[in-house]
């Protein structure tokens, strides 16, 4: 239905649209100039004698509401024509929706079937790509059975070969073994016999060396006493007291940390502000005795 029919009509009074109030105001008009007309062509006579004054007044009149008549009847003929177009239009367009409807309901199950026509077709393809798949797993068991058949073959053949070699191998090695027995007596014997005398001679080494060792610590203790009571800073209220030092010193006799035991706390702290003051001890050159000295204890006494 086009844009123009389904403007809606404007109505004037009495339910006549504006446009029949113009054809019957075009009427009149047309009709006025014709009276005016034939008025001013015909001739002058008095009222009385002559009866074309109050004629043309019953004319117009009868004229006028004929042509309202005429005007109403088209109106309305043409309002009916056009209320018939626009049902037509109205039903025609209602036909046309419904047949967009049954055209979409259709194309829908088209849609429909050739969707289910393609899930078929792609569950046979499914189907026959599980035959073929679980065909090929048949074909690649079997053939794997096969193999391992032929391989639990060899290899039976092989162990026994292995179990053969073994056996004159264990033999052999037996053989050798005993050799090797009384061989390694003999060298156990001479061995031991050697590991005694060494012994023996190592551990008179152990004995001097660790009196040695004893005394050289002992020496070096009696150097470091003697450095931390230059250091050390006494009085006379100290006298006859003594600390017990647990010293830690580095590889070259510098102090690395100093912790005072039992002993009079007095002398204890000013002892062991004179081996931080020192910094470094005495320490040995040799690695048994600095390993000795590296920790130790000693019990100091200030010298009034």
């Amino acid at each position: 239905m086009s844009k123009k029919q389904d403007q809606p009509q404007q109505k004037g009074l009495f339910g006549i649209s504006w446009k029949a109030y113009g054809y019957s105001a075009a009427l009149h008009v047309v009709l006025i100039l014709v009276l005016v007309l034939s008025m001013e062509f015909t001739p002058a006579h008095d009222a009385k004698d002559s009866p074309m004054l109050s004629a043309p007044d019953v004319d117009i009149v009868e004229a006028v509401a004929v042509d309202e008549a005429q005007v109403q009847a088209q109106v309305q003929r043409l309002q009916e024509e056009r209320d018939a177009q626009r049902r037509a239009e109205e039903q025609r367009v209602a036909e046309l929706e419904r047949r967009a409807r049954e055209a979409e309901q259709l194309r829908q199950r088209e849609a429909e079937r050739a969707a289910q026509v393609q899930r078929e077709r792609e569950q046979q393809e499914r189907q026959r790509q599980q035959a073929e798949q679980q065909a090929r797993q048949a074909r690649e068991e079997a053939q794997r059975a096969d193999q391992e058949r032929e391989q639990a073959a060899e290899r039976l053949r092989q162990q026994q070969e292995q179990e053969r070699q073994a056996e004159a191998e264990r033999q052999r090695r037996e053989q050798e073994r005993q050799e090797a027995e009384r061989q390694a007596r003999e060298r156990a014997e001479r061995e031991r016999q050697l590991q005694e005398r060494l012994a023996e001679e190592q551990a008179a080494r152990n004995r001097a060396r660790q009196q040695r060792v004893l005394t050289e610590v002992e020496r070096y203790q009696a150097l470091i006493r003697q450095t931390i009571q230059r250091n050390w800073i006494v009085d006379s209220s100290m006298r006859g007291k003594s600390c017990i030092l647990n010293i830690s010193l580095a590889r070259d006799g510098f102090v690395t940390n100093v912790t005072v035991g039992e002993g009079d706390r007095a002398v204890c702290e000013s002892a062991r502000a004179a081996v931080m003051r020192a910094g470094s001890l005495p320490m040995s050159d040799d690695p048994d005795v600095a390993e000795q000295l590296r920790n130790i204890r000693l019990r100091v006494e200030p010298q009034l």
